[in-house]
């Protein structure tokens, strides 16, 4: 027989060489040799080595030399290994005749028609006889990666059946039949090899496609171990033999798809005592070192280690490693609140699973571990991780105390909570579904959450109930006394401080909270009813407001510091000046304090270079005399209303005047202080700090810088130090004018506004003539005209283009400045 198929393929290549001469009836002759010489399973080393030297001169055949319909079926029912191989090298390298969609063609019918479950099983069979473990290799990776071979070559215009979502499930599909006829065969007494398809499933999840591959594996599988020890003993083969660095996504994904944990255990077996990396996977990877996982893969999880006496060793040393994580501070501290209750929830499974002898054993660890884990999770500022600790300290002391007294906590009962506690009631196996990554949380909560209330309702019937009547009777006869009418009671109000020195002293060193917020409170009005007493200890009061940080949840607190901070400014502004922009170049300060500062530079000068006292509106006409009525009568208000709707009725007016504000006049007291105000401000700008640098990365506080500098400029209206301001902040815009953060440069445009509003104009032509003209260069430079016009900007303009306020502001300035150096 060997003999005769030999005949056939020699006859076949002679005939190829003859451009078809007999070719069909030639390459027939072969699949009918190779039937007759017991298949491809049957075929030594010499007979293969001929096949693929055929198969390859096939490849190569002229198309005219290769009947159509008859060809494909050499490779079609020739030995898949060698037809697999062949075809994919004529993908890489064709030929002038061999076209890429003939090789596509047959590789796709070569997979409807199953022949990757052929090739699979062949190699079965060889490594059953030790075949080449470097040839595996390369099949291994022609069988995974064939879908990205075929894309790469048609560059992605390859058929449906390439596409990752339907061949990996079709592989699937192709390794249960691989596996069935393993069971086959081990039925029969014959031996085979299972290594080459757990090398196929490894590396197919390591490539990420266990979702694909599994969503088929998993529940036929899930059928198939059942009641059949055979196929348990398959299974648990089929992982045992995922070489080590493939282990993590295999274990990973029939955990994730595992429709609950005694079907994970059937699946498994005992992999994660016999496979040190699954145990590392199982017991630490998954449980300390990740969080994204679900609840019910967790469940999954922690149920397939409680499962068997094996493995059950193994779940009492997960939990004391949990709560010696959940324990450590420096864990609370430092891990984000997402893995602190992903923790959490694997201690409340875990105990669900502990059998009573099993708490007995390690209660003395479980109450310590507690003590310590509750402690860490009480001092901490977030309100959730003190929620997670209450919520498992009561888990653990009513599982080590079921008969004493147990922790209790008060806290706010919400999904979240309930979610928690429900998992400390086992989850019958048949409740858990498949958990795939992307799961809702919530709909596993609320799944959960009727078992909470059966556990509960269930404790509450078996706990007997005392009518009203009995326990009002048991009770002494001291509780007949009528207790005190507190109704109308008020809360007593702390007195607030009435001098400056006590009210430094309350917020330097007082720990009394109530008084702490009652100096806060009423520091404004204080400072600003005793000016003197303020001027004394006005750089001090400063620098404690500078510093002050919240202590209690005191609404409005930031206002109520900053007004504080703006009346300590105003009642003496040069010294306390002179400080806080010293201070805003110094080290060891926020950006927010830094912003803090300016904000109460503007506020003061704000408040110091506008009139003490409102304007008073008055009529044009002489003021009519009115009566003074007594406030608080409604008599006299409602007589009022009536007589001035009967004068309003009754009376003609031919022309109203417009009412006339008279605005009230005082010195200007900004007049004096506005140089300690600016000057400093613009001093150090290009000096970088440690941790301040205003031409880097904290361009944002140069934005606001710039802003402040504007704002202080408009307010030095008709003041002395007016010019000199003007001519240093134009210096300033030419120094910072390609700046590239927008928010700087809308500043700048607002710094030329302001320069413009409050400089004389004579002084503008006298004093700053050559300063003018480097803004008017500027500002035409940067884009004078404005992008929605449609009008192109100038070279290197487009990426200092303004927004469209900004824009239209920017051309106001250029006429404003023509207009200046034309006059």
């Amino acid at each position: 027989m060997a003999a005769a198929l030999e005949r056939a393929l020699r006859e076949a290549a002679a005939a190829l060489e003859r451009d078809g001469e007999g070719a069909a009836a030639a390459l027939g002759a072969v699949p009918a040799a190779l039937a007759a010489a017991g298949g491809p399973a049957a075929l030594g080393e010499r007979e293969r080595a001929a096949f693929g030297a055929f198969l390859r001169s096939l490849a190569r055949a002229p198309r005219a030399a290769r009947p159509e319909g008859v060809w494909q079926s050499c490779f079609l029912e020739g030995p898949p290994v060698l037809a697999l191989c062949v075809l994919l090298e004529a993908l890489a390298s064709p030929g002038p005749s061999f076209y890429p969609g003939e090789v596509v063609e047959v590789l796709e019918q070569f997979l409807q028609e199953g022949r990757i479950s052929a090739l699979m099983w062949e190699v079965c069979q060889q490594q059953a006889q030790a075949g080449s473990p470097e040839v595996q290799e390369a099949l291994l990776n022609k069988i995974v990666c064939l879908p990205d071979h075929v894309s790469n070559k048609l560059q992605g215009k390859n058929p449906p059946v390439f596409f990752p979502q339907n061949y990996f499930p079709l592989l699937g599909g192709a390794i249960i039949q691989v596996l069935q006829k393993i069971s086959d065969s081990l039925r029969g007494g014959l031996d085979c090899s299972i290594s080459f398809v757990s090398h196929v499933l490894g590396k197919v999840c390591v490539h990420g496609r266990q979702k694909e591959i599994l969503s088929v594996l998993v529940p036929r599988l899930t059928d198939l171990t059942k009641s059949d020890c055979i196929w348990q003993r398959i299974c648990w083969r089929l992982v045992e033999c995922v070489p080590d660095r493939w282990m993590e996504a295999v274990v990973l994904g029939f955990v994730q798809r595992a429709p609950g944990a005694d079907t994970l255990s059937r699946l498994l077996g005992n992999l994660v005592v016999k496979n040190k990396k699954a145990q590392f996977v199982v017991t630490q990877k998954v449980l300390l070192l990740q969080y994204c996982h679900t609840t019910a893969v967790l469940q999954n999880l922690l149920g397939y280690l409680s499962l068997d006496s094996l493995r059950r060793a193994l779940l009492i040393k997960v939990l004391q490693e949990l709560l010696e994580t959940w324990g450590s501070s420096s864990a609370v501290k430092h891990s984000p609140p997402e893995q602190q209750q992903y923790i959490s929830k694997a201690i409340l499974i875990c105990l669900s699973h502990l059998k009573e002898p099993e708490i007995e054993s390690c209660r003395e660890e479980l109450l310590a571990s507690m003590m310590e884990g509750v402690k860490c999770h009480l001092d901490s500022n977030l309100p959730q991780i003190r929620r997670l600790g209450m919520i498992v300290a009561e888990s653990i002391s009513s599982k080590i105390n079921t008969d004493g007294p147990v922790l209790k906590f008060q806290y706010e009962e919400d999904d979240e909570a309930r979610e928690l506690k429900s998992l400390l009631v086992q989850t019958p196996p048949f409740c858990i579904g498949p958990s795939l990554p992307d799961d809702d949380r919530n709909e596993k909560a609320d799944a959960a959450l009727p078992l909470v209330l059966e556990s509960k309702k269930k404790s509450h019937t078996a706990a007997p109930v005392v009518p009203d009547e009995e326990s009002d009777a048991e009770l002494d006869s001291d509780d007949d006394l009528i207790p005190y009418d507190m109704s109308e009671d008020k809360e007593l109000k702390t007195k607030a401080p009435v001098y400056i020195r006590d009210c430094i002293e309350v917020l330097t060193g007082s720990e009394d909270v109530d008084k702490w917020e009652a100096t806060v409170k009423a520091l404004e009005t204080l400072v600003r009813k005793n000016p003197a007493a303020t001027r004394e200890v006005s750089v001090e009061l400063a620098k404690i407001l500078l510093h002050l940080e919240e202590k209690t949840c005191i609404e409005g607190f930031v206002e109520l510091r900053q007004r504080a901070q703006v009346a300590v400014l105003t009642t003496d502004p040069i010294p306390v000046a002179k400080y806080l922009t010293s201070q805003f170049y110094s080290l060891n300060y926020s950006l927010r304090q830094r912003m803090d500062i300016l904000d109460v530079l503007v506020l003061a000068a704000q408040e110091l270079s506008y009139p003490k006292s409102r304007g008073k509106t008055k009529h044009s006409g002489a003021q009519k005399p009115c009566i003074q009525l007594l406030p608080g009568s409604d008599s006299s208000k409602d007589w009022r209303r009536i007589v001035d709707e009967r004068i309003k009725s009754k009376t003609r007016r031919f022309a109203t005047g417009q009412s006339q504000v008279e605005l009230a006049s005082g010195p200007n007291e900004f007049n004096s202080v506005a140089g300690h105000f600016f000057f400093p401000l613009i001093q150090h700008f290009d000096r970088p700090l440690t941790t301040f640098d205003l031409l880097g990365e904290d361009y944002f506080v140069l934005g606001r810088l710039v802003h402040t500098l504007a704002i202080l400029m408009y307010l030095a209206v008709n003041t002395v130090a007016v010019t000199a301001m003007g001519k240093a902040l134009l210096e300033f815009v030419w120094a910072l004018r390609f700046h590239t953060d927008s928010y700087v440069r809308q500043g700048l445009l607002s710094c030329i506004s302001s320069v413009l509003l409050s400089v004389p104009a004579e002084r503008l032509l006298e004093d700053m003539t050559e300063e003018l003209l480097e803004a008017q260069s500027w500002l035409g430079g940067c884009g004078g005209l404005c992008p929605s016009k449609g009008r192109e900007l100038p070279c290197g303009a487009e990426k200092f283009t303004f927004p469209m306020a900004w824009c239209a502001l920017r051309n106001l300035l250029v006429s404003a400045v023509n207009t200046a150096i034309a006059k």
